[in-house]
């Protein structure tokens, strides 16, 4: 055998280096993969986790504002609505007038007058460093002055309807923004006040019974006293009167013996 060599052919330690070089390669290309698949496993489940959703108005908050924008409508002659959007949604979130919830007023026969709040709430991701945001806008049929729209557009800050309570509870905050136009669009002199709301007839309400004399009525507890007093006197009266006719016979008793 000729020295120097190894059995297997080439220098010795070669073919362990050659696989131990491979197994390393395969772990990084391993742990490569799996980093790189969770960070997208990641990015497409915190990517909209339904934190971007804008609510709707709850449905007693629609069913409270029905009424009142319809009594208004049939007052003041136009139609009151109100529409909620968001930017992730390809539909209006939730809309609804004087006509009913769900029926808007924008190109409604029944409306030719009409005038609309609009609520654009748009929410970002939590990994977005973008900041929550709303737009909100009044609309009208074209025969209302934009200046006139513009009027109650920022009227609304009044009732405390600004961009944080549209962010912070949109349903909420649209629904009282559609409920505050009758009285904004009445203060710009494009429709009159609305009529004041009035409770049904009911049954005639039986007289109330006579309520005597004021003498008595404000006097009742000034009198009490007076006769608890008078009454308290009274009765010291009569125990001192009883006292004394019992003193001056006890002492007509004991001078009678002496006297003999």
């Amino acid at each position: 055998m000729t020295a120097g060599k190894h059995p297997g052919g080439g220098r010795p330690g070669q073919p362990a280096a050659k696989k131990s070089s491979a197994a390393s390669g395969w772990v990084v290309a391993l742990v490569t993969v799996v980093l790189v698949g969770g960070c997208i496993g990641i990015g497409v489940t915190n990517g909209d986790s339904g934190g971007t959703t804008v609510p709707a108005p709850a449905a007693d908050e629609r069913a409270d504002t029905v009424p009142i924008l319809a009594q208004a409508a049939s007052s003041q002659g136009i139609c009151y609505g109100w529409r909620l959007e968001s930017r992730f949604a390809s539909d209006p979130v939730s809309v609804g007038s004087n006509l009913g919830d769900g029926v808007p007023v924008v190109d409604d026969p029944a409306c030719p007058r009409w005038v609309e709040v609009t609520a654009d709430v748009r929410y970002t991701s939590e990994s977005s460093e973008s900041s929550d945001y709303a737009l909100i806008d009044v609309n009208g049929s074209p025969d209302i002055d934009r200046a006139d729209l513009y009027a109650v557009e920022t009227g609304l800050a009044r009732f405390g309807l600004v961009e944080d309570v549209f962010v912070d509870d949109p349903g909420w905050a649209v629904c009282r923004a559609a409920v505050a136009l009758p009285l904004l669009l009445a203060e710009t002199g494009v429709v009159p006040p609305a009529a004041a709301p009035t409770a049904p007839p009911g049954a005639t309400a039986a007289p109330l019974p006579d309520a005597g004399s004021d003498f008595w009525r404000d006097r009742w507890g000034w009198l009490l006293a007076t006769g608890g007093l008078l009454l308290v006197t009274a009765l010291l009266f009569t125990v001192g009167f009883v006292q004394r006719g019992r003193q001056r016979a006890a002492a007509s008793a004991g001078r009678t013996p002496g006297k003999a």
